[in-house]
């Protein structure tokens, strides 16, 4: 049989009739992992080759650290759970950068473990990712976003379509005023805060859903906040305005960080990666990092690939296979395939006839690990988001 998951490890020990008190022994020594690291100095190498040749794990780097001739290499950490725990305790007080290694290992373990790391706080609004997967409903509020742009740039429309969102089941609802589409001119501040604090005023409320704010200015994202939203969705990951983390850490907001490959003029012109993966996950950790460094809080923070944003058909599919390697980062991760050109690549479909294609992309995702999906389509993609996590979790109890 297959062992994926820390608590899937955990559960198959009980069936067996394992001691209890071996279960977390033995759980972590059933879980082996990849851990990749990137760009490491030749003495940090080679203590990490060392050290976990000494724990009884490996680690695979470049010919060029061996022999001297490298500076610096990629490396891949080989090893179960347990020994990656142990890594990370050896190198907490050693020099070359290692210590911060240790503690981003510490970080990927206990997502791994999923017993750390499951509650999202969005200004003491708190969210049990731990549970189920939590759904984001969009709402557009832009004449020119590429699936409902028009429909909802009246604040009554848009706060009608929330409540649908609402009633349908969205734990979260997102609002743009700017859209990010493939070739989108960026819009004025005045015209985003006309077009999004009426209905972020409008849905406030003390007990009510969620609010996020689909945002890279971070004067609107501080507007918004002042006005009640509780989350902000950065497409550019804190990239494209040097206050927005700050922003976010004084009011203790939520925050989306988002992978992009240029900006949404020209993302989609040519987007290329010599490492997709590699690439997507260090944006994310240099994003995270950023947030950190500005006083953000580790159980804020929400990562996502940016399904879309400079990436050809072929890289969102490949995303979606290899999305659980971004557990690594050990932050909730957050998906939106919704309606997207890639799945009319594959289909042959326009935008309106993409549900079933969102619904197995929304499968997959939550089976590789996605707690938040953002979509068009609440009521259906939540149940395919629910029923696709009770296969992923099953143990055998109902």
């Amino acid at each position: 049989m297959g062992i994926e998951t820390y608590p899937q490890a955990r559960e198959e020990l009980k069936r067996i009739g394992v001691d209890p008190r071996a279960w977390e022994i033995l759980a972590q020594k059933a879980l082996h992992l990849v851990v990749k690291v990137e760009k490491v100095s030749l003495p940090a190498a080679n203590i990490l080759k060392q050290e976990m040749l000494g724990l009884g794990g490996d680690a695979a780097l470049a010919r060029g650290v061996i022999t001297g001739e490298a500076k610096s290499s990629d490396l891949l950490l080989l090893g179960n759970l347990r020994q990656l725990d142990k890594l990370s305790e050896k190198l907490s007080h050693q020099p070359f950068g290692l210590d911060g290694l240790a503690q981003d290992l510490k970080g990927t373990i206990e997502q791994y473990k999923e017993e750390k790391g499951g509650l999202l706080d969005c200004r003491g609004r708190v969210l049990d990712l731990s549970r189920r997967p939590h759904i984001m409903g969009v709402l557009n509020v832009t004449p020119d976003s590429f699936s409902d742009g028009g429909r909802y740039l009246d604040p009554q429309l848009a706060l009608r379509r929330a409540e649908q969102l609402i009633e349908e089941g969205a734990d979260i609802i997102d609002i743009g005023g700017e859209s990010t589409r493939p070739g989108a001119d960026p819009v004025s501040l005045s015209e985003e805060l006309g077009r999004v604090l009426p209905v972020v005023e409008g849905l406030s409320s003390p007990e009510g859903v969620i609010i996020s704010v689909d945002t890279y200015k971070s004067q609107v994202a501080q507007r918004a906040i002042d006005a009640g939203a509780h989350l902000i969705n950065d497409p550019s990951g804190l990239r494209f305005d040097s206050q927005m983390a700050q922003v976010i850490a004084r009011a203790g907001a939520g925050l989306v960080i988002m992978h992009i490959k240029g900006k949404p003029k020209d993302m989609q012109v040519n987007p290329q990666y010599d490492d997709l993966m590699g690439e997507i996950y260090s944006w994310l950790d240099q994003g995270a990092q950023l947030a950190l460094q500005a006083g953000v809080a580790r159980e804020r923070i929400v990562v996502d690939p940016g399904i879309g944003f400079g990436k050809r058909p072929q890289d969102n599919l490949v995303i979606l296979r290899r999305l659980d390697e971004l557990k690594g980062l050990g932050y909730p991760i957050l998906i939106g395939p919704s309606r997207k050109s890639f799945i009319g690549e594959v289909l042959g479909l326009p935008v309106e006839d993409r549900l079933e294609g969102t619904a197995a992309a929304v499968a997959l995702g939550v089976a590789k690990g996605a707690k938040i999906l953002r979509v068009h389509d609440v009521k259906g993609l939540g149940r395919v988001a629910r029923m696709a996590y009770a296969i992923a979790e099953a143990d055998g109890a109902f």
